[in-house]
C-alpha cells in the first residue's frame, strides 16, 4: 500500500514529502523483514500459524534440503520458537520412579477419578530449556529448569514440555503449568521464576502457551472439571514475574491458548473454553464480552481475521463458530456469532486461516474449508492421499498449507477454493509438535530431532 501511494503522488509530492514516503516505506520492509526472520511464539508473530515468506522448499526428505538436524534429550511437544539466530525449545525427561511419591487426586461427579491414559506422575522428572544456532543447529546452552516430582500425571501420549515458549526478543518466557513459570535471558541466566498454583488437568497433562502483549504474560489456567475458584486466567509483568490481575473463570481443563486481537479502536484477548468464549481487557482482565462455548474440550487455539475470531473443538462435541469482535455483553444468540459449524473440527489440531478461507482439519487430516466472512462451506472432505492422525497444528506460505502427520510426513496443500495435494514429504520420524517458519527455512520438531529443511 505504501508503494501504490507512493507511485500515485510522486509527480505532486515536495521531495520532503518523497523523503517521508521513503523514510517509512522504508521501516515497513524492515518491519516485514524482521516478523518473517522471527517466530516468537506458538504459532508465529501473530499466533495463527501465517508466514510471510514465499521462497521457501515445498520439497525434503532424509537426504533432500535437509540442511542440519540435531538430537534433542528427552521428550516434548512444544514447538521451536526463533528469535534472529537462535532457536528455543523445551523438553522433558522421565526418570525412575520415586518411592512414596504420587500425583493428585482427582474428583469427578462427587467420585475419585483416575484417567485410563494418565501416567507418569510418580517418577522424577527434568524439565530442559534449550537454546540452538539456527545457522549450525548447534545446542549452546541447556538449562534445567525443573528437577523432581510433578504434581499431576499426564496422558501418556502427552509430555511435560507440551508448552510453547515466548520470547520478546530480550527474554525468553516458559512455563511448565504446575512445575512453574520462568524467565531466562538469551545467554542461558534464569531472571526470575515464579509459581501459578497447582494445575491439574484430571491426570492428562500440560498444553496451554503463554502469550505476550506489551509489559504482561498471560497464562490461562483453566483445569480439572471446572467449579468455583478452580479456574483462571492471569496476568504477570514479564519484568518480576509479579502477577497484575487475575480473573476467575468456572470452566472445565482448557489447552487452547489465548489470543490478542487488534480491533479497531481496541484490543481484545480471547479465551476460548467448553462452556463459553470471554474476551478480556487485556490491561486490566475486565471481561468485555462472552458468548457460549465450544461445547468441548477446547485445545485447538483460537484464530482471527475480517474482524472476527474463529474457535473450535472436536470432542466429545464438534463445533466450530465465527464470531464478530468488539462486541459487549452476552452475544449468545445475537447476529455477533456469525455461524457455527457442528463437523469436520479436530481434537488437538488448531485451525488455520488464510486468505478468504479458515480450513479446519480434522485428527485423521480431513479439510473442510470454510468462508470465514460468512461461513458458508467451500469444500469438505479434502483428504491427504495416504491414512494418518494429527496433533501438529497446520502452517500457510506461499499459497500453501502444510499439515504434518504422527508419522513425519507432511502434505503440501494447495490454498484455495479447490483441494489438492502438492507433495508429501517424509522425515522417517514422528512428529508431534508445531512447524516454525524463519529467514527462509522450515524447522520441524520430531520425537528425536530437530530438523532445519531450506533449499
Amino acid at each position: 500500500m505504501l508503494y501504490k501511494n507512493y507511485m500515485r503522488y510522486r509527480k505532486s509530492l515536495s521531495f520532503h514529502s518523497l523523503s517521508f514516503y521513503f523514510l517509512l516505506s522504508t521501516f515497513y520492509l524492515l518491519t516485514c523483514e524482521v516478523r518473517a526472520q522471527n517466530w516468537p511464539q506458538w504459532r508465529g508473530p501473530d499466533g495463527l500459524g501465517v508466514s510471510d515468506l514465499r521462497d521457501l522448499p515445498v520439497e525434503w526428505s532424509g537426504e533432500t534440503n535437509i540442511r542440519w538436524k540435531t538430537e534433542l534429550p528427552g521428550r516434548g511437544h512444544s514447538s521451536p520458537i526463533i528469535w534472529g539466530n537462535r532457536i528455543f525449545l523445551t523438553s522433558a525427561i522421565e526418570g525412575e520412579v520415586v518411592e512414596g511419591a504420587k500425583p493428585v487426586g482427582h474428583i469427578r461427579s462427587g467420585r475419585p477419578f483416575v484417567h485410563p491414559d494418565s501416567v507418569a506422575g510418580n517418577r522424577r522428572h527434568t524439565l530442559k530449556v534449550l537454546c540452538i544456532d539456527r545457522d549450525s543447529g548447534k545446542i549452546l546452552w541447556d538449562e534445567v529448569a525443573f528437577d523432581g516430582t510433578v504434581h499431576d500425571d499426564r496422558h501418556r501420549k502427552n509430555t511435560f514440555a507440551s508448552s510453547t515458549p515466548v520470547t520478546d526478543g530480550k527474554h525468553l518466557y516458559v512455563f511448565f503449568e504446575a512445575e512453574g513459570l520462568y524467565c531466562y535471558d538469551f545467554d542461558g541466566r534464569l531472571i526470575w521464576k515464579t509459581s501459578a498454583g497447582k494445575i491439574a488437568k484430571m491426570g492428562l497433562g500440560h498444553g496451554v502457551s503463554p502469550v505476550l502483549y506489551e509489559d504482561l504474560i498471560y497464562l490461562q489456567c483453566d483445569q480439572e472439571d471446572g467449579g468455583k475458584d478452580v479456574s483462571f486466567i492471569s496476568a504477570l509483568d514479564k519484568k518480576t514475574g509479579k502477577e497484575v490481575w487475575r480473573a476467575l473463570r468456572d470452566h472445565r481443563k482448557t489447552w487452547a491458548t489465548p489470543l490478542i486481537v487488534k480491533h479497531k479502536d481496541r484490543v481484545e484477548l480471547i479465551a476460548s473454553g467448553a462452556e463459553t468464549v470471554i474476551s478480556y481487557d487485556p490491561l486490566t482482565g475486565k471481561e468485555l464480552w462472552r458468548c457460549d462455548g465450544v461445547k468441548g474440550h477446547a485445545i485447538p487455539s483460537t484464530v482471527t481475521g475480517f474482524g472476527m475470531v474463529f474457535v473450535s473443538a472436536g470432542y466429545p462435541s464438534k463445533r466450530a463458530l465465527g464470531i464478530k469482535l468488539g462486541g459487549s455483553g452476552d452475544l449468545t444468540g445475537t447476529p455477533n456469532v456469525v455461524w457455527s459449524f457442528d463437523k469436520g473440527t479436530a481434537y488437538v489440531p488448531s485451525p488455520i486461516l488464510y486468505g478468504d478461507y479458515l480450513y479446519l482439519v480434522s485428527d485423521k487430516g480431513i479439510l473442510t474449508c470454510i468462508n470465514a466472512r460468512t461461513g458458508e462451506i467451500v469444500y469438505e472432505g479434502g483428504r491427504v492421499p495416504v491414512p494418518a492422525t494429527f496433533t501438529a497444528s497446520p502452517v500457510a506460505y506461499g499459497g500453501k498449507i502444510l499439515l504434518t502427520s504422527e508419522d513425519g510426513d507432511t502434505f503440501v496443500i494447495k490454498a484455495g477454493p479447490q483441494h489438492e495435494v502438492l507433495r508429501t514429504n517424509s522425515l522417517g520420524e514422528p512428529v508431534y509438535a508445531s512447524p516454525a517458519i524463519s529467514d527462509g527455512r522450515i524447522f520441524i520438531r520430531g520425537d528425536k530431532h530437530l530438523f532445519s529443511i531450506g533449499k
